[in-house]
């Protein structure tokens, strides 16, 4: 009994050798294709532990999680036969293992070099048929969800599933960035022209308004003023003619008062009369007889 102990040791390697050799695991995010002497026998394995001959059969293992290929920035034709240089990136998946290694041996880079012709040649497609304006404008939602439709379409041969292309930035070359800028200068300046020739016209009519109305209001101004001095006037000749009435003899002296004190009220005055004018009857006779 005891020198059997001595071999259990190596017995349970032996067994962790075979159920090593006989044995492989696909963790949850990976598929896996079985080949036996390079033919496909089997693609479907779930997650877990499955069974392989050893020599005879060969595991491929493979990452089914998204994947992410970043494009090179390329140029574009748009239908108004201007340059474009678009960034984009697309997302993927493996779908079906068994015809990925087909097409691409289970090679991401020549994966990510097939996908990439395929996402260069459907970006190619639609922005031809489309204006910069479009591609920028809120249209580019429905044309990134376009894209995605057709490279997914296009690339099912790779045994890949295209979850999204996305066009990450879109710029004009710079020897149509500078014609482009220089146009919507122009643009901006007749707006602005247009903008202050609105304004000086505003301007001129508010000021012509203005000056319409200052008008009218020293007009009427003027015409209340002379009806008020004239109602004055009509007021103070009343009362003139009524305390006349009441002592024409007091307001003919008062009257001659006032003549003499305009006539002779200044300094070096000099003033030739006869003697017995009408204007001096107050200084030899008090009554003015």
């Amino acid at each position: 009994m005891g020198k059997y102990k001595n071999f259990l040791p190596a017995a349970l390697a032996a067994l962790a050798v075979l159920l090593y050799a006989f044995t492989f695991v696909v963790q949850e995010y990976e598929v896996a294709i079985k080949l036996r002497l390079g033919q496909i026998v089997g693609d479907d394995y779930r997650p877990g532990l499955h069974f392989k001959v050893p020599v005879l059969n060969n595991i491929k293992v493979f990452d089914r999680r998204i994947q992410t290929l970043d494009s090179q920035p390329e140029r574009f034709l748009t239908i108004e036969k201007k340059d474009v240089i678009v960034d984009s990136f697309t997302k993927w998946r493996i779908s079906n293992a068994a015809q990925f290694f087909r097409s691409t041996s289970g090679n991401v880079a020549r994966t990510s070099r097939l996908l990439s012709e395929r996402v260069n040649t459907s970006l190619r497609d639609e922005f031809g048929k489309r204006t910069i304006q479009e591609v920028v404008s809120d249209d580019r939602l429905a044309l990134m969800a376009l894209l995605t439709k057709e490279v997914n379409e296009n690339a099912g041969d790779l045994g890949i599933e295209v979850v999204d292309v996305r066009v990450k930035k879109i710029d004009l070359p710079p020897e149509v960035s500078e014609s482009v800028y220089q146009r919507m200068r122009a643009e901006r300046e007749r707006v602005a022209r247009d903008l202050r020739a609105q304004g000086g016209e505003a301007a001129e009519r508010i000021r012509a308004d203005a000056d319409r109305q200052r008008t009218v209001i020293v007009a009427e101004a003027y015409r209340e003023s002379e009806q008020t001095r004239g109602e004055g006037d009509a007021k103070a000749s009343q009362i003139y003619a009524s305390a006349f009435d009441q002592d024409r003899e007091f307001y003919a002296f008062f009257r001659s008062l006032s003549s003499y004190r305009s006539a002779l009220g200044q300094d070096h005055d000099v003033m030739v009369l006869q003697p017995d004018s009408e204007f001096f009857r107050f200084f030899g006779d008090p009554a003015g007889q």
